[in-house]
């Protein structure tokens, strides 16, 4: 079962690496993720929250901060030092024909915390933000979808991990959400109708 699974994810991984290669996504997937192409996006997030929320708005930055630190530290400490799976670009001697489109990093494989920490945001980020459509929730996770497969792409991560760490970034955010719901979000809601 597990042999079929890896063989699976390894004819997917050339699949996406070599079989979508084009001149086009060589320079949208590796902007798409580099940590440092969002960080205007964060910025005017931060922003956002405090002038939406002003005197409450430690409320969702403390959300933020909790939750991002809760996804990288389960994905990049608990299971890729537990499971210790190789990145496809550390073994590439044994599979030569693997496009290597970025650097290289220097950890685990398993789980992607590209996709876990990214779709942590995606699931927290809109409500937090005090966004309610439908279609924001969806653009969101888009976002993350892109920055998730582009780890496949360029050669670091294995379908297989981001597909986990999509799942454990679900459920990570799923629980803030929801804990925001519950105590965080009431306290902000009644301080911004005092305000108004």
């Amino acid at each position: 079962m597990i042999d079929s699974i890896l063989q699976l994810d390894r004819v997917l991984f050339d699949w996406i690496n070599q079989g979508w290669s084009s001149d086009i996504l060589d320079v949208v997937l590796p902007f798409m993720r580099n940590r440092k192409s969002w960080i205007p996006l964060y910025i005017v997030c931060i922003v956002w929250i405090l002038y939406r929320y002003r005197l409450t708005s430690w409320i969702p930055l403390l959300a933020i901060a909790i939750t991002m630190t809760l996804s990288d530290t389960v994905s990049s400490k608990l299971i890729k030092k537990t499971i210790k799976r190789p990145r496809p670009c550390h073994v590439i001697d044994a599979h030569p024909q693997t496009i290597l489109r970025v650097h290289c990093g220097g950890g685990y494989s398993f789980t992607s915390s590209h996709a876990t920490n990214h779709f942590t945001l995606a699931i927290i980020l809109p409500i937090l933000l005090g966004f309610k459509k439908r279609w924001i929730n969806i653009s969101c996770i888009v976002w993350a979808a892109l920055i998730a497969i582009s780890q496949v792409y360029v050669g670091v991560h294995y379908p297989f991990d981001i597909f986990c760490g999509m799942l454990l970034g679900i459920a990570i955010g799923g629980l803030t959400r929801s804990m925001y719901v519950k105590y965080g979000y009431p306290k902000v809601n009644d301080a911004l109708q005092a305000i108004a």
